[in-house]
């Protein structure tokens, strides 16, 4: 069933557009990610502009994140006030890459840019995921125990303004967490991603949070850096189209729900070695359709 999107201004097809949008929200379910950087990708391949992708895709990441957060709320595993400090460094950094975001179109390359951000990132982090989900299977199947620094002192706990994270254990400065936020922000306005891919591996390795209130305060954090970046693309761009949206959205908190069950009971190598093939799939082919001759040439000729 063909439905057309007015802001995007293609013709797609609902039942694509619904499981596209259902098997991001198990992905977030599954990892504490948004999904975006997978999402907007494949927006691109139907033949969504990839500014309308950007936009749109940060109100399904919110939506999904939503669901997936209810989940994990139930089970304890939040930590609000972690989250908290993430989500205001978040909005900083959400504002200053609405600035950049609206430069790059000024100059007229903002799809290119998008696109090369992407295939850049999806490959670097793809790799690194790849990496340590092998080094995680080959300890699994030696029977090694595994090292654990995350208590070691670090960095972290030798900054200024340190509170108490009771959810996580922990008592570090708010400083980290609001410049992980920062970043985090700052991406999902230029590539219209909740910033999960990223956010999780720091919240682990540099904020040394436990791995069980990871994925939940990571969905957190999403929501409202998420629904500001869509807010901010709609206001100032106007390239959020409401009807691609509302299909994700759908897809997304279904999926999100089943994700969540699905993370609960798979072990968490296999899952996390199965999400690198994927991301360096995605990238791989954002990085050959770019290398391809456009299937229209055009040239300008001054007419005698």
């Amino acid at each position: 069933m063909q439905i057309y999107l007015p802001i995007a201004q293609i013709s797609v097809d609902f039942f694509l557009l619904l499981g596209l949008g259902g098997m991001v929200g198990v992905l977030s379910g599954i990892f504490g990610v948004g999904g975006g950087f997978l999402l907007t990708p494949l927006l691109f391949f139907i033949g969504v502009p990839p500014a309308v992708a950007v936009a749109t895709s940060a109100n399904q990441i919110m939506a999904s994140s939503v669901s997936g957060v209810l989940a994990h709320l139930r089970r304890g595993t939040v930590d609000v006030r972690m989250g908290l400090a993430l989500q205001g460094g978040g909005l900083v950094g959400a504002v200053l890459g609405m600035g950049l975001f609206n430069l790059l179109k000024s100059l007229g390359q903002v799809d290119l840019l998008i696109t090369l951000f992407y295939v850049v990132f999806l490959g670097a982090v793809g790799l690194l995921m790849f990496v340590e989900a092998l080094g995680a299977i080959r300890r699994a199947k030696q029977q090694k125990p595994v090292r654990i620094t995350r208590r070691q002192r670090n960095w972290v706990h030798t900054w200024p303004i340190k509170r108490r994270f009771r959810a996580s254990g922990l008592f570090i400065s708010v400083i980290p967490p609001v410049l992980v936020g920062v970043v985090v922000g700052i991406l999902s306005a230029i590539m219209g991603i909740g910033g999960g891919f990223i956010l999780v591996p720091a919240m682990i390795y540099i904020l040394g949070m436990p791995t069980k209130v990871v994925v939940g305060t990571s969905l957190f954090q999403v929501i409202l850096v998420s629904g500001a970046t869509a807010l901010m693309h709609a206001v100032t761009n106007h390239t959020v189209d409401v009807f691609l949206a509302t299909v994700l959205l759908i897809g997304g908190v279904i999926g999100a729900q089943f994700g969540a069950m699905i993370g609960a009971k798979l072990k968490a190598e296999q899952l996390r070695i199965l999400l690198a093939l994927l991301v360096l799939t995605v990238c791989l082919k954002l990085g050959f359709d770019l290398a391809l001759p456009p299937g229209e040439l055009f040239s300008i000729a001054a007419v005698q």
